[in-house]
């Protein structure tokens, strides 16, 4: 099986999309009916591909599509030149790693989205007005296009209802990011600027859900609390984003610009020496559609202080201290996590079913799946064909 894997982004930086991505990837690769991969990344992801540890070699082929680095040039990418690669390529399947703008009819074969979470729907204000409703705009016509939506989790699945329409949501099915145990316990590093220093972990880009501000607030909190460190610092890691402006604001009023400190670019060894070092993982979100640090977290023994919410319920169970974004939510969660750093670091926590044979099975079989009903389809005349439910969504 022949897979073309669509990851290109504006950011040259590592992030949620890009991990999963690469995930994904080493996913398929440790299958031998899937004879070769190729993903696609923007040129300004070179070095982004280089720090993968992903190796080109006869199963594996990244591909530098030519674009520019504004939303109107990768939008037309993957409207228009991402079909035509797909047919010089004479792939079986496209996967596109997020929802981007697809002109399906002119694929040869069948086309995934995988959908992280429904932001531009749940919380616009990640974007800005006008901005959210054309992220929703393109977020609706993409899941309408796709032959299938693969959610990250129960609880994108589940919401997936609430926005777009029945027929739509009947191809849709839930397969977990890929997160096993090899891939947290990386080789030690460390981070640079670290002294030894304690400190908690907040793993968030800078959009308005992740409540990074909040954050700083609980932290300042903490700097006037009985038993707590005052050495300790407070890391972010996560690209730049919207809430950027807002989160230095902040940081300058709380007076800890010598104690907070903001990361970015760092490496898969540099993020999960953070985890095994940390006094504890922190994430305030205010709605998420995984949670892939409280996972990465869990799997490492971190102690783990996250708001109360759906998704980070589905996989975090007992294990995390959860808190209530309440009137009260900063004297709650600065309370937790004092309460947690009096606890023993618990024991690393096993999600079998984040595994990657567990994971790449489930896309192949949906992979499958898409080519069985295609070759049923007497009506599609391609050498790889769209599936039944993509044709009767479009033949109107």
């Amino acid at each position: 099986m022949k897979i073309l894997f669509a990851a290109a982004s504006f950011s040259s930086e590592m992030s949620g999309v890009q991990r999963h991505a690469f995930n994904v990837v080493r996913c398929l690769l440790s299958r031998p009916d899937v004879t070769s991969v190729t993903v696609v990344m923007a040129p300004w992801q070179r070095e982004l591909v280089r720090s993968s540890g992903l190796q080109s070699g006869p199963r594996l082929r990244f591909h530098f599509a030519e674009m520019h680095n504004t939303s109107l040039s990768r939008i037309l990418w993957f409207y228009r030149d991402l079909p035509t690669l797909a047919r010089e390529l004479g792939v079986e399947v496209v996967h596109v790693g997020y929802p981007a703008p697809l002109d399906t009819r002119s694929f040869p074969c069948p086309v995934v989205v995988t959908l992280h979470d429904l932001y531009p729907y749940e919380i616009p204000s990640n974007f800005g007005l006008l901005k959210g409703l054309f992220n929703r705009l393109l977020l609706r016509q993409c899941l309408c296009a796709a032959d299938a939506i693969a959610c990250v989790s129960e609880t994108t699945l589940l919401r997936l209802g609430h926005y777009i329409p029945p027929e739509v949501q009947q191809v849709a099915r839930r397969i977990y990011n890929c997160v096993e145990p090899g891939l947290v316990y990386a080789p030690q590093t460390s981070l640079p600027g670290w002294s030894g220093e304690p400190f908690l972990l907040c793993v968030a880009q800078h959009r308005r859900n992740k409540n990074i501000p909040f954050l700083i607030r609980v932290f300042q909190h903490l700097q006037c609390s009985k038993g707590f460190a005052p050495a300790t610092r407070l890391i972010i890691v996560g690209i730049s984003g919207p809430e950027t402006r807002s989160i230095l604001k902040t940081i300058r009023r709380s007076g800890l610009e010598n104690f907070i400190f903001l990361r970015q670019g760092l490496s898969e060894s540099e993020l999960h020496w953070c985890y095994r070092n940390c006094e504890a993982v922190i994430t305030p979100s205010t709605i998420e559609g995984f949670g892939l640090p409280v996972v990465e977290a869990l799997m490492a023994g971190c102690r783990v202080v996250c708001s109360d919410i759906p998704a980070f319920r589905e996989f975090g169970g007992n294990a995390c201290h959860y808190v209530s974004l309440d009137a009260n939510a900063e004297a709650a969660f600065a309370e937790a996590i004092l309460e947690e750093l009096r606890a023993p670091r618990p024991l690393p926590l096993s999600v079998p079913e984040l595994a990657a044979p567990i994971i790449a099975g489930q896309y192949v079989r949906l992979y499958r799946d898409l080519l069985a009903a295609a070759i049923t389809n007497k009506d599609v005349v391609f050498p790889s064909h769209h599936s039944a439910a993509h044709i009767g969504r479009h033949s109107s």
